[in-house]
């Protein structure tokens, strides 16, 4: 279950003519994700059922397992470390934007096991949540920022100039 507590209106708007800051700051919002649930199912369906396309998003709490990615830049695939213990959720950091059309968020955390030692990645599927606040800042933009594959490095990411 994901719960949106506060929802702020529109911020001060970006200036500049490029792509990457041709927006405005749209609405904050604020809320929990649900214990025992998928962290970033739970992101991605509160931007699907809110319309958010674009934005950021941070986090912090605890997980009760972890499944974080590192990108093998020279083999240009995943690879996934399974946490499978209770960890601190230290910080959640990412972005959404569309990919195939649809809410996509990219996000990295860190995170802390009980003897104080770090670990992160990319946030994957199969992250748990056992409690978890987070802030999702929406942007409105002209037009949408969609994912794309890029063929050098096999990574789908935002258009470049």
């Amino acid at each position: 279950m994901i719960a949106i507590t506060t929802r702020l209106g529109p911020l001060t708007p970006s200036t500049g003519g490029n792509y990457a800051n041709d927006h405005n700051s749209g609405p904050q919002n604020h809320g929990a994700a649900g214990q025992g649930g998928p962290l970033l199912t739970a992101l991605e369906a509160i931007c699907r059922a809110h319309g958010i396309t674009l934005g950021e998003v941070q986090a912090i709490g605890a997980v009760s397992q972890a499944r974080v990615g590192y990108y093998h830049q020279g083999e240009q695939k995943y690879q996934f470390l399974e946490l499978a213990q209770p960890l601190e959720l230290l910080a959640l950091t990412g972005n959404v934007s569309l990919k195939d059309g649809q809410p996509f968020v990219h996000a990295h955390v860190t995170l802390g096991d009980k003897d104080g030692n770090a670990l992160g990645g990319h946030l994957a599927q199969g992250t748990v949540v056992f409690a978890c606040e987070f802030t999702l800042q929406e942007y409105r933009a002209a037009q949408p920022l969609e994912r794309h594959l890029d063929e050098a490095t096999a990574l789908f990411l935002w258009p470049g100039k």
